[in-house]
C-alpha cells in the first residue's frame, strides 16, 4: 500500500522534491541572508550532528524552503535557532519532544537529523526505539516524563487536558510549558512544509522505518486528525 505521507512514488519522490534544491551561487541577497544565517549559525558551530548541506552547497531539509521565501524564512529559522539553543530544556529534553512531532508527523527528515542530534544529547537506542515506535520511553527524569507526555498529547490531541497541564506547570513551570507549545507547534509546521513540497532524507541516507501500528486509526501511517 501506498503511504501517503511519502507521496505516489515512495521515499525516491520525496527525496527529488518539489522545490529544486537552490545553489548558493544563484542566490540573491535576501536570500543569501538567510542561507548564511542557517550554515553560519548556532547549527553549524563544532561538528553538527548531520549535514545542513549536500556537496555542492544546496542546503537540505527544511532550509531549501526558507530560501524560497527570506522573508518568512529569516524569522522562521531565527524561533528554530532560539527553541533549539536558548530555551529551559536540556538537550535531551528538547530531542524528545522534537522526535514525538517527527513520529506523529511520519517526518522521515525531522527524524533522520533529529534522532542524531538525540544521541549526542544522551538518549540511548531503547529510548530512541520507543519514541519511533510510538511507546513512552523509560524515562527516570520526572521532567523528562512530563515533556514526554505532553509533546505527546499537544502532537496528538492539538491541545493539553487539565491534568496534563496541571503537571506541566508544577514540573515545568509556565515558561518552559510556553515554550514546549511553541517547540511543538514550530516542528510541526516544519513536518507540514517537508510533507508538502516532498523533501526526504538526504541522498545515499536510509530513511526512518516507522511502526505502522504505532498509531491506531491512522492506515499506514496516514496523517492524524
Amino acid at each position: 500500500m501506498i503511504d501517503p505521507l511519502r507521496g505516489d512514488h515512495g521515499n525516491d519522490h520525496r527525496r527529488a522534491g518539489r522545490l529544486p534544491a537552490l545553489p548558493p551561487g544563484l542566490l540573491s541577497d535576501e536570500q543569501r541572508e538567510v542561507y548564511d544565517a542557517v550554515t553560519g549559525g548556532p547549527r553549524a558551530a563544532g561538528s553538527p550532528a548531520f549535514p545542513l548541506t549536500d556537496a555542492e552547497g544546496r542546503l537540505h531539509g527544511p532550509f531549501n524552503a526558507m530560501l524560497y521565501s527570506p522573508q518568512i524564512g529569516m524569522p522562521l529559522q531565527e524561533l528554530g535557532a532560539a527553541l533549539r539553543f536558548r530555551t529551559a530544556f536540556t538537550r535531551r529534553e528538547r530531542e524528545i519532544a522534537i522526535l514525538v512531532v517527527a513520529r506523529h508527523w511520519r517526518s522521515d527528515f525531522e527524524w533522520y537529523a533529529h534522532e542524531r542530534v538525540g544521541r549526542r544529547a544522551g538518549l540511548t537506542d531503547a529510548e530512541l526505539a520507543a519514541l519511533r515506535a510510538g511507546r513512552a520511553p523509560m524515562l527516570a527524569d520526572v521532567r523528562e516524563r512530563v515533556v514526554y507526555e505532553a509533546a505527546e498529547q499537544l502532537a496528538a490531541d492539538r491541545d493539553l487536558g487539565d491534568a496534563v497541564h496541571t503537571e506541566a506547570v508544577a514540573t515545568l513551570g509556565r515558561a518552559a510549558l510556553v515554550e514546549l507549545v511553541t517547540l511543538v507547534g514550530h516542528y510541526a509546521a516544519l513536518a507540514l512544509q517537508m510533507r508538502v513540497f516532498r523533501v526526504g532524507v538526504p541522498e545515499g541516507e536510509p530513511a526512518p522505518c516507522w511502526d505502522e501500528d504505532a498509531v491506531p486509526g491512522t492506515p499506514n501511517g496516514g496523517p492524524h486528525g
